[in-house]
């Protein structure tokens, strides 16, 4: 699988393995409808706790990405609003790029990391996924 946690990071385990899944999606490693590993056997394959597995995969389902279902378990399912989606972004865009700038980062700096990142990923603007 996909997954590799840092265990030296200062980031939390649960907020890893929920950032690892949103990049396997965005980079079509996984999609619409793929069933993620159950919170047990994902747990054994990366090496941490059920719990934090859990609480990655609840922070997934809250936010739209993953679908919990009884008989085939934790399946993604993007189904959020676009609006919502751009709220979520932005917010996350602002931290972001604060971070950015509080070290020296310029703003022609930040749009050549993000068009390296979509020519990466074959991303065009302006276009329906």
């Amino acid at each position: 699988m996909f997954i590799e946690m840092d265990f030296d990071s200062e980031e939390a385990l649960y907020m890893q393995l929920h950032d690892q899944i949103i990049l396997g999606i965005a980079k079509s490693l996984i999609n619409e409808g793929d069933q993620l590993p159950s919170v047990r056997s994902m747990a054994e394959e990366i090496g941490i706790n059920m719990h934090t597995v859990n609480k990655a995969y609840a922070l997934l389902r809250d936010e739209g990405f993953l679908h919990l279902d009884q008989r085939r378990g934790a399946v993604i399912s993007i189904d959020m609003k676009k609006i919502e989606n751009m709220t979520h972004f932005k917010n996350d865009l602002k931290i972001i790029m604060a971070r950015a700038v509080l070290k020296g980062i310029s703003r022609d700096e930040i749009h050549e990391a993000v068009d390296e990142i979509c020519d990466e990923w074959q991303i065009e603007f302006g276009k329906e996924a």
